[in-house]
């Protein structure tokens, strides 16, 4: 009495069977998980509760056992799947167990349905392996299956490729419209990759804007087929709030086995060439070669060599001279870093400032430029030269940061520079992307501080931020100085330009002045001021002592 107590009390169904397969025990557990009734199952072979597909192996492994003896299931627990009544079929967890009397041989199954486990471990599974936004595979989940794949490629002809891309510009998208469309903006761009892809490829999210594919069986001819579909894709805008939206991919592509046999290697070479794309003006796709290599190698040992020159004393300023076009006199003069490294000499500020900008440690030369300007002006000052600005060039990463102020006010204390002396160059894109930029520049302002918008012309919004920033100066872009001769657009936007920085009461610099018509050309126009190499170019300190003229005015 108390085993048929036990019998039908557990949840679990407990069903008993001959040799043969014949159900001779059915309790009420076995009922609730089955959908049969006790009257229903005894009399009836255990086939009844397996799905059809499994039913061969059921009837092999039994008669195995009979034969041999050899348990195959018999004693441990395995996860199986089972049949209902009404044929759906559900996750179980089994436990055999035998026993022989005279009669035969028995068998005893417990049974669990592990259903609602099934889908705890599912949803686990998604945090753990899937993007919770796009519902893709992330980083964990690529990893995983990448490396599966290159297990089974090991030693066969076969080839795969990665596309590593990423989405120009879709900070703006965030800043400008808010996180909220960003992700949904995230979720339609996975839909369209996900619309051209083939069955067993893998699409990752790879991290915030960035996603890699991985596309079995393909070569460098079906990579390059496939990352035009891509390019493609985004021909078509995003529609969100009423509103058309445009963001473009940069797409860098590795291939094994060529481009290496290991995963990191294989991830690492597609974001080199990911790079690349980006170098090339984004909105297209390159693959990796061993000269992007070479440049993502030597880009990385200057990101060292970077810190440990800041260190070592191997930056220093150079000055170029502002001119005055009335008087023909230098007024003002521009700081420009120049880097000299122990091994490789002169390393261009084209090259290791924008390595300095993704590593963060242009916040280090910022400062170093900043001090040493004020620092040399003071000196010139104390040494009898009449006084004029130096402007000194405001990085992203330095106006972002909320200790601007007082690095500026750090730099001017320890000089005892006048403020009225420093000029902050400050880009378009550098105030257009900070949520903070009119307080802070009313801020430096307020402290004195002369602002100019450097590379006038190339941002967007122009004249709107004209209206809303405090700016003293204009610089007109070299971009536009280069070609005023020959180019009558080019002319027309510079003369556009000077006449409304005068009828906003604006100074205006040229940069890049190389020829006499050039200067003729802004002199005709009333341009304000010009620097470039037709004049000067940039000097060591000694050599502006030796070349300013005590009688050039002093700027007041």
């Amino acid at each position: 009495m108390k085993f048929e107590s036990v019998f039908e009390s557990t949840s679990d169904a407990v069903i008993v069977a001959d040799q043969q397969g014949t159900i001779l025990q059915w309790n009420l557990g076995a009922e609730t998980i089955f959908g049969f009734s006790k009257s229903e199952a005894i009399g009836v072979n255990l086939e009844i509760i397996i799905p059809e597909s499994l039913i061969d192996g059921h009837r092999k492994g039994l008669q195995r056992y009979s034969e041999t003896g050899v348990p195959s299931v018999i004693g441990r627990r395995i996860e199986l799947v089972g049949r209902r009544k009404d044929g759906l079929e559900i996750p179980i967890e089994i436990s055999v167990g035998t026993w022989k009397t005279e009669d035969g041989l028995f068998f005893s199954n417990i049974i669990r349905d592990i259903t609602e486990r099934k889908d705890t471990e599912a949803k686990i599974n998604n945090l753990v392996y899937r993007d919770p936004l796009t519902g893709l595979p992330n980083r964990r989940m690529f990893s995983d299956q990448l490396a599966s794949k290159l297990q089974q490629l090991n030693g066969s002809n076969q080839s795969l490729s990665l596309l590593y891309i990423d989405l120009d510009h879709f900070k703006l998208i965030n800043d400008t419209y808010g996180h909220y469309t960003g992700d949904q903006m995230l979720i339609e761009v996975a839909k369209r990759f996900q619309s051209i892809a083939h069955a067993d490829d893998t699409i990752s999210r790879f991290g915030a804007d960035e996603f890699i594919l991985l596309l079995p069986n393909t070569d460098s001819f079906k990579a390059t087929d496939h990352a035009q579909k891509i390019l493609q894709l985004f021909k078509q805008p995003f529609r969100f709030q009423q509103e058309d939206l445009f963001v473009t991919p940069s797409i860098g592509i590795s291939i094994f086995p060529n481009d290496g046999i290991d995963l990191d290697t294989l991830v690492k070479n597609a974001d080199i060439a990911l790079s690349q794309a980006k170098n090339q003006g984004k909105n297209n796709f390159q693959f990796f070669t061993e000269s992007t290599n070479q440049v993502a190698l030597r880009r990385s040992k200057l990101a060292i060599d970077i810190r440990k020159g800041l260190e070592y004393g191997e930056f220093f300023i150079h000055y170029q001279p502002q001119i005055d076009l009335k008087t023909d006199k230098i007024v003002g003069l521009e700081a420009l870093v120049r880097w000299v490294h122990p091994r490789l000499g002169n390393i261009s500020p084209a090259e290791f400032i924008p390595v300095a900008e993704d590593t963060g440690s242009i916040i280090q030369i910022g400062e170093y430029v900043l001090r040493q300007a004020c620092l040399q002006n003071k000196a010139w000052q104390d040494a009898g030269l009449p006084h004029f600005r130096v402007a000194v060039n405001i990085s992203s990463h330095q106006f972002s940061r909320c200790n601007l102020m007082d690095t500026v006010h750090a730099a001017l204390s320890e000089s005892d520079l006048n403020p009225k002396y420093l000029e902050l160059e400050l880009t378009e894109s550098i105030i257009q992307s900070s949520t903070s930029a009119i307080e802070n520049m009313q801020k430096l302002k307020a402290m004195g501080i002369h602002l100019s918008i450097d590379d006038f012309g190339t941002g967007f919004s122009s004249l709107r931020y004209l209206k809303l920033f405090p700016v003293d100066t204009l610089k007109i872009d070299q971009y536009f100085i280069r070609n005023i001769i020959t180019d009558p657009k080019d002319a027309a936007l510079v003369d556009t330009i000077i006449k409304m920085a005068d009828n906003l009461q604006l100074n205006v610099i040229a940069e890049g002045v190389e020829t006499l018509d050039q200067l003729q050309f802004l002199k005709q126009k009333k341009c304000n001021q010009a620097q470039g190499y037709y004049f000067n170019r940039p000097l060591p300190p000694e050599e502006i002592e030796r070349l300013y003229q005590p009688a050039s005015s002093p700027i007041n």
